[in-house]
């Protein structure tokens, strides 16, 4: 049960805070859109890395450098693309978004969307396959039970984050509200954009 906790407890700190994935949630479960389908495409996706980290797939990514590149150049231009839509969306005027608004996107968009976030952000790589699988080592021969811990944190964090945010839907049925969130998340997008690049 120590070695499930600590693999449920880091998990989740490593997920927690805000990024260009969960700032995706977080806006379909304002707009109340496909909610479980975008939370569940992020849990599965998690428990694929998670799994491929604790296996043995962080050596690899170790070993072959040229891999993280890619990921890292790739969700660079996915990230810039994406905030100039944000930017967009926040500064167009009359586009009055409200928060229960089910016209925007058809569930294979908010799905690929979803799995562009997620393996185009060479950070979930870094978190989930190098960090978590290295550290899962330490509890061998249990490191198995370690990542079971892990994905449970990722399933109870998007299903949190995606159905927890109706609670904030009153507040964005003013347009202003979405604007706002929209320019904040082009601002997000932006800064992790960049810093893909910069730190490369």
């Amino acid at each position: 049960m120590t070695t499930f906790l600590a693999g449920f407890t880091l998990s989740l700190s490593l997920i927690f805070a805000i990024g260009s994935q969960n700032a995706f949630v977080l806006k379909q479960g304002l707009k109340r859109q496909h909610v479980f389908a975008v939370a569940l495409v992020c849990a599965i996706s998690d428990a694929i890395l998670i799994s491929l980290g604790v296996a043995g797939f962080g050596a690899i990514v170790n070993q072959f450098p040229q891999i993280e590149v890619f990921a890292r150049y790739g969700g660079a231009l996915f990230l810039s693309v994406y905030a100039l839509l944000s930017f967009k969306s926040a500064f167009t005027s009359k586009h009055a978004l409200v928060a229960d608004d089910k016209s925007a996107s058809s569930p294979m968009q908010a799905i690929l969307m979803c799995l562009a976030f997620t393996w185009l952000n060479p950070h979930v790589y870094l978190d989930t396959m190098v960090l978590l699988g290295s550290i899962s080592t330490q509890y061998q021969p249990d490191e198995f039970l370690f990542g079971a811990g892990a994905v449970l944190a990722s399933l109870v964090f998007f299903f949190a984050l995606a159905y927890g945010a109706r609670f904030l839907a009153p507040l964005f049925k003013q347009p202003r509200s979405w604007q706002i969130l929209e320019f904040l998340v082009g601002v997000m997008m932006s800064v992790i954009a960049l810093s893909l690049v910069v730190g490369g």
